[in-house]
């Protein structure tokens, strides 16, 4: 084959270097080369993926669960220099949600900025949840949004650039509406998608609301329903239904214009937008900052039907467990509910509400004024009260404030393989493995291999060895959790049941199995073993 100048120029390099020029971690000739004979380097690329590209199979998180954890903030911020300036306002010691610094005139700068992976797979609407996310903060001050800077992160050589072109159109359309001009940006190629704005408004003095101004009295409303990170999370993983995909698309893509500017007319005293910290994180932040404690009873709290559905089936994303660790100490929790209820307050949120902390004879006419403008989840969910020995405390009770519908989750969606007891060969009619239509995903060709490559080590961990075949059946059970292969799974675990093995030695295993594989190998062995050794 003859290539071109350009591929020799770039391969030539990279051989002398003993690497590729673009990424250090590949060898020249790299994978894509050997399998697709195109060289990334030289600016050669693949055809584009027949159908929708699924954008949250690019990405290890969706979402503001993508975000570095409160714990980990809260160890590395106090190491960080801060220099005195006096026309900071509102700066990171106060801990708001944007922001303030002081220019000449009636309203000074509010600035802000928010970057997070797909939530969703259309890259248009995530584009919207994007800029509606971001321009939240300004609106959780009582400031207005008046332009903004783009930051994109996009895999440019594995996903089409009508994808990036969507994903920046989406984000720009709504800026436009909520009045906000798009002046620049920067976009680096990275390996997941990532997408967000620097966002500056204006506002009057130091903020008219900040989240360190709730007294006790007030009445706390929060603005949208709370639940979008499990569901995000549920259809990451093929568990949640178009529905409620649907509902927590639109919800996340609606501005807070609305709230920001009728808690200004109502006398709002404090206020912070639900995100990535969930409803107990910020309104711990808010409490905190206010010196102040708050009653929350869950049975007025908005809540997607669907998300109340995954954390009793304990499908429940990885942030929510980091904002358990982060907030858990001040919250207590009373009541009968079910403990489980609990996890809805930690749920990272995308594109949340407004909690808002309002004078008591204020509260009905804001729900009302809200309701008028179509927002029809807003809700009083508790109230605050002078410091006690807790942050929050909150009744477990059973939320009556549902949108969408209640379900259960279950499996949609996910993708399986043949099982590694009889694997078919290459070229067998069955078809397992072989595939003659056009790759619908860029990734599944490595799919393809990675199963293959699975196969041939549980047919390699069944063989005579040196280790007992104890042992090595509770490795063919880890690494059935590892691949989320059920039928070996369920033949591994009952061959085990056979050979003595305890439930309690297999759960042993399914830990670690799943300490690489996170919550959706933990949700999958549990799934199988509901069915086959219920306990």
């Amino acid at each position: 084959m003859r290539f071109p100048e350009k591929r020799k120029r770039v391969m030539k390099r990279s051989i002398a270097l003993g690497h590729c020029v673009c990424n250090p971690k590949q060898p020249c000739p790299c994978d894509i080369f050997r399998e697709q004979n195109l060289c990334p380097c030289a600016g050669e690329k693949p055809d584009p993926p027949k159908g929708a590209v699924r954008l949250t199979r690019h990405v290890r998180k969706a979402g503001c669960a993508s975000k570095i954890s409160r714990a980990e903030l809260n160890r590395i911020l106090p190491e960080l220099p801060l220099f005195d300036d006096p026309n900071v306002l509102v700066g990171i010691a106060a801990g708001d949600d944007a922001g303030v610094y002081k220019i000449d005139g009636e309203f000074n700068l509010v600035q802000t900025v928010d970057v997070f992976s797909p939530v969703v797979d259309d890259p248009f609407t995530f584009g919207q949840i994007t800029a509606a996310n971001s321009v939240s903060d300004i609106y959780a001050m009582g400031g207005r949004p008046i332009s903004a800077l783009s930051i994109i992160g996009f895999p440019i050589e594995l996903l089409p650039r009508q994808v990036m072109i969507e994903i920046l159109r989406g984000g720009i359309e709504k800026m436009h509406e909520a009045g906000v001009s798009v002046i620049g940006g920067h976009s680096i190629n990275d390996e997941e998608p990532k997408f967000g704005f620097a966002v500056t408004g204006l506002i009057r003095g130091a903020g008219q609301v900040t989240n360190s101004g709730a007294r006790p009295g007030d009445r706390l409303v929060l603005t949208k329903p709370i639940g979008t990170g499990v569901i995000s999370f549920a259809a990451q993983i093929g568990m949640a239904s178009p529905d409620a995909v649907e509902r927590i698309s639109r919800s996340m893509a609606e501005l807070n214009r609305d709230a920001a500017e009728l808690m200004v007319a109502h006398g709002a005293h404090a206020c912070t937008d639900i995100t990535g910290f969930g409803l107990a994180g910020h309104l711990s932040e808010m409490l905190s900052h206010s010196g102040v404690t708050a009653e929350i009873d869950l049975a007025n709290v908005p809540v997607f039907g669907e998300a109340l559905g995954c954390v009793r089936a304990e499908v429940i994303p990885g942030g929510s467990e980091r904002n358990r660790e982060a907030y858990e100490e001040g919250v207590i929790a009373t009541g009968n509910g079910q403990p489980a209820l609990l996890d809805l307050l930690f749920d990272p949120q995308t594109s949340g509400g407004l909690l808002v902390a309002l004078p008591k004879d204020q509260v009905d006419a804001y729900i009302e004024a809200m309701r008028e403008r179509g927002h029809d989840s807003t809700h009083r969910v508790g109230e605050v009260i002078p410091r006690q020995e807790t942050w929050i405390r909150v009744a477990l009770n059973e939320p009556k404030h549902l949108t969408g519908e209640y379900r259960l989750p279950e499996r949609t969606g996910r993708d399986e393989v043949a099982c590694c007891e009889s694997p078919p060969k290459a070229g067998s009619e069955s078809g397992a493995f072989e595939r003659t239509e056009p790759m619908e995903d860029p990734m599944e060709n490595s799919a393809r291999q990675s199963a293959e490559a699975f196969q041939s080590l549980m047919q390699s961990a069944s063989e005579g060895g040196r280790v007992d075949a104890r042992t090595k059946k509770l490795i063919s059970i880890a690494l059935s959790i590892a691949q989320h292969c059920e039928p070996c799974l369920v033949h591994h675990v009952q061959s085990a049941f056979d050979q003595g093995i305890t439930r309690a030695e297999m759960d042993e295993v399914a830990w670690l199995a799943t300490s690489f594989t996170g919550c959706t190998g933990r949700m999958f062995y549990l799934d199988v073993m509901k069915k086959i050794a219920p306990e």
